[in-house]
């Protein structure tokens, strides 16, 4: 089931962040103590107090299995500041089943009912979910050595 993530599950956005971080084929994962780096705290200090603050889960058998935000913050994705940037993460077990796509679409309708033109991403060239956002909508507008920087127009008829 796709739903709004509640304020009283917040806090499982720091799970869902740890699990949104790219881990390549091989690499061993960070440390947990890695979330408290300022670039990574954007996405999840404080969460719920900004308009566009904007969440989803993806619950299964009455448990949180992912979640989709979105935010205004200077991370990775950042386009400029009315451009909210957007997170998709879930518990590697449920992962390759549809869900992300679920959550992505319900997200983005979501920040498109707030009258925001655009959403941002930033997604490791080498991570699979590059696929999913292009299928989404998402154009890439920028990029570095190592990762897309795309953007998906709202104001735009297409599917999401």
């Amino acid at each position: 089931m796709i739903r709004p993530l509640r304020e009283t599950e917040y806090e499982l956005l720091n799970l869902f962040l740890y699990e949104a971080i790219f881990v390549p084929a091989g690499m061993e994962p960070p440390p947990w103590s890695i979330l408290r780096r300022p670039e990574l705290q954007v996405y999840v200090s404080g969460f719920g107090a900004e308009p566009a603050d904007t969440a989803w889960a993806a619950e299964e058998d009455g448990q949180v299995v992912g979640a989709a935000w979105a935010r205004i913050m200077d991370g990775y994705g950042q386009i400029d500041s009315q451009t909210p940037s957007l997170a998709v993460s879930l518990l590697p077990e449920y992962r390759s089943r549809g869900i992300g796509t679920a959550l992505l679409t319900a997200l983005v309708s979501a920040v498109k009912e707030k009258n925001f033109p655009q959403i941002s991403l930033s997604v490791q060239k080498e991570n699979r979910a590059y696929g999913l956002y292009r299928r989404a909508g998402f154009e890439v507008i920028r990029e570095t050595e190592e990762e897309y920087i795309m953007l998906k127009d709202l104001r735009k008829r297409t599917q999401s």
